[in-house]
């Protein structure tokens, strides 16, 4: 699909709710991680050969119970998006440029770097800030088809991808998108947080709140006619599964922008097999995202949290130099308890993915993390 963002390089940093974490506050969560990091490696064995990793139970239960003692100026930063445009932008963590190390290959080189005390890199340490406060606002998890099952991913450029629709490509456009749209178990809130942007790599945030549609194509994007596949990142096994169509717009009234929630993907929507009506009406809404587009370039520190109900993100081109200075950020995926979606996204089989849930009563399996939520919507 053609889109004139790779052309919309301008930012607008105004049209994005903006929010200022007091430096207490995040010098608190700083020296939350800190201390939590240190009583982990006050742990049985030695420190220096005992590998981290944030699937610790240990780990999750400090964070669980840490949440409790952040200052209250954290939770109301990082509550969820209250404008129509769906997306705020949080100001700023205390972080350094030295403390990371350089910019990692791949997802893979970052996830093992950042649990390797010998690398001298903090990492590790900016993992567990992000998991206090998602954890503050809601519930962390992860994919267990993605980036093996971490809960915090790593966003990075990767040679060999740069072609891809997926958060390791760069040399492409990476289309507007709602983050696994394939999936009934999608996160409500991303987090998406910046260690590195030395080139001021914009990232699109389109709010399907702020778009002018008739009511025949609000109608026809309402009724459920084409499947979303998962994106590359999964491999290619969902063949195996059925592949049943979802609606690309849904609100309790059909006919209104207030409450309207969108499950938009078309990378990998197969527009083709729908009939040129519904196509129209897809394109019309495709040309209204581009048209209400915002850009903003993050700098280190910052957080970018996008409702994912109701705004589509995407990243416009750059060229990586792979020498350790490329753009790089932090993301988590977060469920918002109290937030239901339609009824019939229970009945989807999510073409076999499985979410990791550990902060649902405990370090839970993939699979019983899956039953639990189905068993809740």
């Amino acid at each position: 699909m053609k889109s004139v963002l790779s052309e919309r390089k301008t930012l607008h940093p105004h049209d994005i709710e903006r929010r200022e974490l007091p430096p207490e506050a995040g010098r608190a969560v700083r020296a939350l991680a800190d201390r939590i990091c240190t009583s982990l490696d006050a742990g049985p064995g030695d420190p220096r050969t005992r590998a981290r990793t944030l699937a610790d139970p240990a780990l999750i239960a400090r964070i669980d119970a840490g949440t409790s003692e952040l200052p209250a100026a954290i939770r109301h930063a990082f509550r969820t998006p209250t404008g129509a445009a769906g997306a705020t932008i949080v100001s700023r963590l205390p972080v350094t440029d030295d403390e990371f190390g350089p910019t990692p290959p791949g997802w893979r080189e970052a996830a093992a770097w950042s649990g390797d005390r010998r690398r001298r890199a903090h990492s590790f340490h900016f993992d567990v800030v992000m998991l206090l406060l998602a954890r503050a606002v809601g519930e962390p998890f992860g994919w267990v088809g993605q980036q093996g099952g971490r809960l915090v991913n790593n966003i990075l450029p990767t040679p060999g991808h740069e072609f891809e629709q997926s958060g390791a490509s760069s040399t492409i456009l990476l289309s507007p998108h709602t983050e696994d749209a394939f999936h009934p178990h999608r996160a409500n809130l991303l987090m998406l947080a910046c260690l590195r942007n030395p080139d001021g790599v914009g990232t699109t945030i389109s709010s399907v709140r702020q778009v002018t549609l008739t009511e025949n194509q609000r109608r026809l994007l309402s009724t459920p006619m084409l499947p979303i596949l998962p994106d590359i990142s999964y491999g290619d096994g969902h063949q195996r599964y059925p592949s049943p169509p979802v609606p690309t717009l849904w609100s309790e009234s059909r006919d209104s922008t207030a409450d309207s929630t969108l499950r938009y993907d078309p990378a990998y929507t197969p527009l083709a097999d729908a009939g040129p009506e519904f196509r129209r009406a897809y394109a019309r809404l495709s040309a209204e995202l581009e048209r209400v587009c915002r850009t903003a370039a993050l700098g280190p520190g910052e957080v970018l949290l996008v409702d994912n109900d109701v705004a589509v993100h995407g990243r416009v081109p750059f060229t990586a130099r792979y020498d350790g200075t490329d753009r790089w950020l932090k993301r988590i995926n977060i469920r918002l308890p109290e937030r239901r979606r339609r009824g019939d996204e229970a009945h989807e089989s999510g073409y076999g993915q499985h979410i990791i849930a550990p902060f649902r009563g405990g370090t839970e399996t993939a699979r019983r993390a899956t039953t639990l939520d189905r068993e809740q919507n």
